[in-house]
């Protein structure tokens, strides 16, 4: 019984540690290259919004309600990672996926060109119109 409420008392700090990191990297890392990036779309013609609801991250068509990129933690991971949803309308069909910002990589590890890549990979349904 020691043995498994120490090991729960890890995860536990893991989790915490990781939660913070997953903050830091939000406001550190991912909003500003995500804000520039909204920004850069507007001027070509793509109308995207950058909403930072409570610990998370969203960058949303502004065409659609349901057409959007958002980031969060997956704390069931072991060890806990940032991931990314995307969901895209086409037609009645809303297509979702969702899958880690880049996979094995902690939230404190995660750079801006990793952002940019999982950003511009997710926006492909959108800029392939």
């Amino acid at each position: 019984m020691e043995a498994a409420r120490e090991r729960g008392q890890q995860k536990r700090q893991r989790s915490a540690a990781a939660e913070r990191a997953y903050d830091a990297f939000l406001k550190e890392v991912a909003t500003p290259v995500t804000r520039l990036l909204a920004n850069t779309l507007k001027a070509e013609g793509y109308p995207f919004t950058v909403f930072t609801p409570g610990g998370g991250l969203r960058l949303a068509s502004d065409r659609g309600r349901d057409d959007y990129i958002e980031f969060a933690l997956d704390g069931g991971a072991d060890p806990p990672q940032a991931i990314g949803r995307i969901s895209h309308t086409r037609g009645s069909r809303t297509l979702m996926d969702e899958r880690p910002i880049k996979p094995d990589t902690a939230p404190e590890a995660l750079s801006e060109e990793d952002v940019l890549a999982f950003l511009l990979t997710g926006l492909e349904p959108w800029l392939e119109r």
